[in-house]
């Protein structure tokens, strides 16, 4: 995605706006019975989804349209059945049928293609697996005891859980890496890093993908990629396909360790603090700022739920990090109260066009 055709946030924020007024709008055109079984009735269309990217329908239409009997045979499917998801996929913009009666591609089904510059196919497989359904019908329990109890019916945390099924685990690490990639360049679009010195850390960076990309944007620095030594010994390739495996050191370890790389400019951790609860959020961010000099800074990309009423991801996805991995995502304040306890001071909040925020803190 080109940096060029990063439109402002200030300009998504109005059309989100006006997004959830026109929503309103039509809402009360409607008796509330039928909103509301509208809304319950978006479970189904998620679950279609889901459909579509396991079959790989958006991949077998890549080359061009097919009949409902080419497209069946080409995924392995019932040709009826299929025919009944499609034409309820179609109803809302996914896929689209010909006059000559064969499917197509619609903007909306290309990123379910795996080989889209922007894919959440893993992403659609993900959140329709019946492992997440599972955690997810357990809301009610959890609402009532005011913790996770999924993750207590099984035992363990979500993280644990994963390693013990590898092919879920394959899907869950595609669908964050999809996730990663629609947030990036919105992220370098809207914000410098290289105001605050050459050396920028990535803590728990995975295979380094944001790293690579903030220094293809600011070229006179150098990273270091931190993460556990299973994950970034897969981080070579990526460095090099992105051009800047010869300004990046690679360091092994565990954020909850006391080892995080000290003499950074700045501190950069993505997709990180909302997967742990408080005390765990805190002690990652301590050893941060063990590392950190005073007056440096950390930078948190996260979600961050806004105080207003409208609809928003972060909220919906906090939900996601309640049920299935007893975890939470935040508002500004408390990611505010968050940093000030590991010795940090939140400086300030800066949106991009993406519904991810970059948090800004410097070490006091």
């Amino acid at each position: 995605m080109a940096l060029s055709t990063i439109p402002p946030a200030k300009v998504v924020r109005v059309i989100e706006r006006a997004r959830h007024h026109l929503g309103r709008l039509y809402h009360r055109t409607l008796p509330a019975p039928a909103g509301l079984l509208e809304m319950l009735m978006d479970a189904f269309v998620a679950q279609a989804i889901t459909a579509a990217a396991d079959l790989g329908l958006a991949d077998a239409l890549a080359n061009g349209p097919l009949s409902a009997e080419d497209l069946a045979r080409a995924v392995g499917a019932d040709a009826d059945a299929l025919s009944r998801l499609m034409r309820a996929l179609i109803s809302r913009g996914v896929f689209r049928q010909r006059r000559d009666g064969r499917y197509d591609l619609t903007p909306l089904a290309q990123p379910l293609r795996r080989d889209a510059e922007v894919s959440l196919a893993a992403w659609a497989r993900w959140a329709g697996s019946p492992q997440l359904r599972e955690r997810w019908s357990h809301l009610t329990d959890g609402i009532r005891a005011g913790r996770c109890t999924a993750a207590e019916m099984r035992g363990q945390n979500m993280f644990d859980y994963l390693a013990g099924e590898p092919e879920l685990q394959a899907i869950f690490n595609e669908a964050m890496t999809n996730v990663s990639e629609l947030s990036i360049a919105p992220l370098i679009a809207a914000y410098d890093f290289g105001r605050f010195g050459p050396t920028i850390v990535d803590v728990g960076g995975g295979h380094g993908r944001l790293l690579s990309a903030i220094l293809a944007a600011t070229p006179h620095a150098r990273g270091v990629l931190f993460d556990q030594p299973q994950v970034v010994a897969g981080a070579s390739g990526e460095l090099r396909r992105y051009r800047v495996d010869d300004r990046v050191e690679v360091a092994e370890g565990s954020f909850f360790d006391a080892v995080i790389p000290a003499g950074g400019d700045v501190y950069v951790l993505k997709n990180v603090i909302h997967d742990w609860l408080d005390d765990d959020a805190e002690r990652i961010l301590r050893n941060v700022r063990a590392a950190a000099q005073t007056g440096k800074h950390l930078v948190l990309v996260e979600l961050v739920i806004p105080t207003h009423n409208r609809d928003n991801p972060g909220k919906w996805l906090d939900l996601d990090m309640f049920v299935s991995a007893a975890a939470r995502e935040r508002t500004a304040a408390e990611y505010a109260r968050l940093l000030e306890r590991a010795g940090f001071r939140l400086t300030r909040v800066v949106e991009t066009a993406s519904p991810f925020c970059l948090i800004e803190a410097e070490a006091v």
